[in-house]
């Protein structure tokens, strides 16, 4: 859970004086996340570039400043409050792909999305990027969580990852010292020590046709068995052996409702967002799930998404139950 301090007068002087009009304040970060939810940060930095975002996260690590980054806003619930401390919002797209390298390879920066990068390589016949179609997020989120779908993840991928270490700084990891584990890394075990910039990935040749077959066919499973809406993808991470959806529906969830958010009747590892939802429902609706799992299979849920902001206990008089 990411947690936040206030940001002192003193230290948001320091910040304008530093990145004068490209600093925002007082951001509503609903605006920037997948699930529409979440309170305001204190202050927005855009990084355009690897090395721009290289230097804001150095120029903050040096204020001792708090600050997180986000990409396209998915997995990750921000508090109603908000959080206080600098968001760095990563727009660092570039990509580059490489068909003279053996294996073929492309490189890219965090910020760009892993299924624009899936599909930039399919389109010049280049494999193995198929499972990678329809995530919705950042190629740092990914390499940073070990993201995964259909049976492959960022392990079966990662070449080397270019990495800003706060003691360490910025250096090439080969996939190795990733220590890559079900949706975890070196990286998510030692939160704000690290930041992803960009990555390699290796691919291989294909044929064009079968690589769009595949793609297709995983586009159509997620629309068939993935919820539309506003929601932050999936909520808990599957037990060993077992899915997490299949517990929460087993514990009778589908279609719970706290205010405005619901457990998905279509899906029940997804809250859905109908639109007037905030942070506190879905944190009521995350704990009414861990109880009643437990409870009922006697497994304890571990999220898969990340806490962000500041957080109180949920609160009961909030409108739960059954959606009609």
């Amino acid at each position: 859970m990411a947690t936040s301090s206030p940001t002192s007068p003193r230290w948001m002087a320091a910040l304008r004086n530093n990145y004068g009009s490209r600093l925002q304040e007082n951001v509503v970060l609903a605006n920037y996340t997948t699930a529409r939810l979440g309170g305001p940060a204190d202050a927005m930095l855009v990084a355009n570039t690897a090395d721009e975002l290289a230097a804001f996260t150095a120029s903050l690590w040096a204020l001792d400043l708090p600050f997180f980054l986000l990409g396209s806003g998915a997995n990750i619930l921000v508090s109603d409050q908000g959080f206080r401390g600098v968001v760095i919002l990563n727009k660092a797209r570039n990509i580059k792909i490489d068909t003279h390298h053996t294996p073929p390879t492309v490189w890219a920066e965090s910020g760009a999305n892993l299924g624009t990068i899936a599909r930039q390589a399919a389109l010049r016949g280049l494999s193995g990027l198929e499972w990678a179609a329809t995530i919705p997020g950042t190629l740092g989120g990914a390499v940073y969580g070990n993201a995964g779908a259909h049976g492959a993840d960022m392990q079966t991928n990662l070449v080397l990852a270019d990495i800003l270490h706060r003691e360490e700084g910025r250096q090439e990891w080969p996939l190795e010292r990733m220590e890559y584990a079900y949706r975890s890394s070196a990286l998510k075990r030692q939160p704000g020590q690290a930041v992803v910039l960009a990555a390699r990935l290796k691919l291989s040749n294909g044929d064009p046709e079968t690589i769009k077959a595949a793609m297709d066919a995983y586009s159509e499973q997620r629309r068939r068995t993935q919820p539309p809406g506003a929601s932050l993808g999936s909520m808990f991470k599957n037990p060993p052996g077992d899915y997490a959806g299949r517990l929460i529906e087993a514990a009778g969830l589908k279609g719970y409702r706290s205010g405005d958010a619901e457990i998905s009747p279509v899906h029940a590892n997804f809250f859905i967002n109908h639109g007037k939802a905030n942070a506190a429902d879905i944190s009521q609706l995350i704990q009414t799930a861990r109880q009643k799992v437990l409870e009922t299979s006697g497994v304890a849920l571990e999220l898969e998404i990340e806490l962000v902001g500041e957080w109180e206990e949920p609160r009961s008089s909030r409108k739960t139950g059954r959606g009609k």
